[in-house]
């Protein structure tokens, strides 16, 4: 197929190119495959991730375009790509500042689901304000030492590779004191304590870090140049968390840890598990979900919930075409600016309305969570899970600063000179050092 209309770098024909996926799915997909050599086979054709340049595994397609080939996948009813950070967060990233032999390294086990990803960024005193972060990594020859502590470590405990920031210059200003780091996590210097939720799931860690090791040649960006290469990983978060994102949703968790590899991947599919279609659906598309919630209760009719349907779904609708602008603009001079951050800020409005909405819908049964609870208890555990989009990857507050100071124009707050080294800056009520 390789050369074909389809898969021209430029106008493409949209009927050709739809035939040719379904073409490789005629030929290479089956729900009886193991996830990992499916996840092989979809990597090797280049089809996972079309909008990637060809020499790192993709098609080099628009995303317009690669946005046919998700739904000509999803309409065969194919398993999609690994879900999790590797994919949302480290590839753009690597893409963008990794070395050659970088990109080689650590993009093809991404998208073939062999390495899982963390994000080792947040710590106790260094959430909102990371840059004041003081992980640190001293040098020892072509390796560095870290010694410090990370929080709310999304699926720390499965990851294979952790996207990690560290200090490893306490007398530059706290922003450009700062390295990049694509670490092991499967070392003795590395401890992941699981973070209990209400929900009773443990998706977040905290994770130790005393004297864990990370070779230079897996340093990404330059040396104490780390703050732009993590602004990249955070526009992709705020992006892909906004509304009208992704969210990092795929087909399964990918990595040995997980142990869904060597599984069908029937198993997987979204009709396939008890509940899982619910749960999927709420959290993919949570206004269509309420919409079918109410019909199935019969509360389509009341107009109070009626009302709160139509809200719930105009900001859906408001979230996708902000998600559309911002693909259209991205690295353009009309391009919006902070648009992922207002992309950010209205999925928190979403899920507040959606936590809302389920329980009036259901009333009691709406309490109820588990695998033997109405829809697989999802409602009750979408209203458990609520407070979390408006904290992580940037609470609702960052967000408004973000979107006042670069879309408005507004000042920053007052804070030390951007040049102070960070060791003389005062974290708490103790000085950084």
């Amino acid at each position: 197929m390789a050369g074909t209309l389809a898969t021209e770098i430029g106008m493409v024909d949209q009927v050709a190119l739809e035939q040719e996926v379904r073409e490789f799915l005629d030929e290479q997909w089956s729900p009886e495959l193991t996830v990992r050599e499916w996840w092989r086979r979809f990597a090797e054709s280049g089809w996972a991730m079309p909008s990637w340049p060809t020499d790192v595994g993709g098609k080099g397609l628009s995303r317009a375009d690669a946005r046919v080939v998700a739904a000509t996948v999803a309409d065969v009813g194919a398993l999609g790509v690994p879900t999790g950070l590797g994919v949302l967060l480290a590839a753009p990233t690597i893409i963008e500042h990794g070395t050659a032999e970088q990109k080689a390294r650590y993009l093809r086990p991404l998208i073939d689901g062999s390495e899982a990803w963390c994000q080792l960024f947040s710590e106790p005193g260094a959430g909102s304000d990371l840059a004041s972060l003081q992980c640190k990594a001293e040098r020892d020859g072509d390796e560095w030492v870290v010694t410090g502590q990370k929080v709310w470590t999304s699926h720390g405990h499965l990851a294979d590779l952790g996207m990690l920031i560290c200090r490893t210059d306490p007398d530059a200003p706290k922003h450009r004191g700062i390295t990049y780091f694509a670490i092991e996590m499967d070392q003795p210097g590395i401890e992941v304590r699981p973070l209990r939720e209400m929900t009773g799931r443990a998706m977040f860690n905290e994770v130790f870090l005393d004297g864990a090791r990370v070779a230079d040649s897996a340093r990404i960006g330059a040396l104490n140049g780390g703050w732009a290469v993590a602004n990249t990983t955070l526009a992709a978060e705020r992006a892909g968390l906004g509304s009208g994102g992704g969210g990092g949703a795929g087909a399964t968790f990918p990595g040995e840890k997980a142990g869904r590899l060597d599984r069908p991947c029937s198993d997987f599919l979204r009709t396939s598990a008890r509940g899982g279609a619910a749960a999927s659906k709420a959290a993919a598309d949570p206004a269509t979900f309420m919409i079918g919630l109410a019909t199935e209760y019969g509360r389509a009719g009341d107009v109070h919930i009626r009302q709160r349907l139509a809200e719930l779904y105009t900001l859906k609708q408001l979230g996708a075409w902000n998600a559309q602008r911002a693909r259209a603009g991205s690295g353009r001079p009309w391009g919006v600016p902070a648009a992922p951050n207002l992309g950010k800020l209205q999925q928190s409005s979403i899920t507040r309305l959606a936590r809302d909405l389920g329980p009036a819908i259901m009333g009691p049964a709406g309490l109820l969570i588990g695998d033997d609870a109405p829809r697989g208890g999802v409602v009750s555990e979408t209203t458990l899970f609520a407070p979390g989009p408006s904290i992580y990857g940037g609470t609702d507050e960052i967000q408004k600063n973000i979107i006042g100071e670069r879309a408005l124009g507004l000042p920053k707050e007052p804070g030390p000179d951007k040049d102070t080294p960070f060791r003389e800056l005062k974290v708490g009520n103790q000085r950084a050092d």
